[in-house]
């Protein structure tokens, strides 16, 4: 059965990867016929001149400056809700008082909107940092759920057993706890990165830092260049599917583990 059931699972697969490109194609030509009718690169450019705009960035000799800043912003920010995401989720997953007091914080921060934050930061912070900020404090809420939910997820009477046969703390934090909240970080940080990256850039077109993506964005809007706004924005999904790739590898790599 499963060597029959396999040649389909890969013609599925090859199938699904044709009806994605299919979907690219008919974006692009919805673009080229909109960009004809409009007929001025000052609305909507062509493909072809936006596809030639975002290849001449990656010759720029700032580029690298540029996008690394947005990069380094959106992992610093990551990095610090990534910790205080785990810290908080494993208190509020253990403890569900400690959880009463702080949910409604966490939907507090989830429904805010980014924009009045953001005006806010800017008065709190430096232009550089307000992005970090932003950036962090949009992603904390995911991670922190999703470890909450984690740790509730374990199975109780594994741990009283674990605790009735005296088996070591450390062993049931690396055999029991890490295992089961590991998927639930991995998620958390897939959707916070998917949500933060665009907070981060939104940041920064507001904050206008030297260096950065926003930046770009901002100034050349600006000058009215569509094209060179297009092409920025290419970037940054080129820089968000990046890393949402490699999420979803370590993703796949924890899956396996488990299993």
């Amino acid at each position: 059965m499963s060597e029959g059931s396999y040649p389909m699972k890969v013609s599925f697969t090859g199938n699904k990867k044709y009806i994605s490109l299919a979907s690219v194609i008919c974006m692009i030509i919805v673009w080229k016929i909109l960009s004809l009718n409009f007929n001025s690169d000052f609305v909507l450019p062509s493909p072809e001149k936006t596809l030639i705009t975002t290849l001449t960035l990656f010759t720029d000799g700032r580029f690298l400056e540029i996008a690394g800043s947005t990069v380094a912003r959106g992992l610093i920010g990551f990095v610090i809700s990534l910790i205080l995401g785990i810290g908080t989720g494993i208190i509020t997953g253990i403890n569900p008082y400690v959880d009463a007091f702080l949910r409604p914080l966490l939907v507090t921060i989830r429904s805010v909107p980014v924009i009045s934050i953001i005006l806010l930061a800017l008065i709190w912070f430096n232009p550089g940092s307000v992005p970090v900020f932003i950036g962090m404090l949009t992603m904390f809420p995911f991670i922190t759920t999703n470890v909450s939910d984690g740790i509730r997820s374990i199975d109780r009477d594994l741990v009283t057993m674990a605790g009735f046969y005296k088996v070591r703390r450390e062993r049931i934090i690396r055999e029991l706890y890490i295992p089961a909240i590991s998927p639930f970080i991995v998620s958390g940080a897939s959707s916070a990165l998917g949500i933060g990256w665009r907070a981060i850039i939104i940041g920064e077109v507001l904050s206008q830092p030297e260096y950065g993506i926003g930046t770009m964005m901002q100034n050349a809007q600006t000058f009215l260049n569509i094209d060179s706004v297009i092409a920025w924005t290419i970037v940054a999904v080129l820089i968000s599917y990046g890393f949402e790739k490699i999420i979803r590898w370590i993703e796949r790599k924890f899956i396996t583990w488990r299993t």
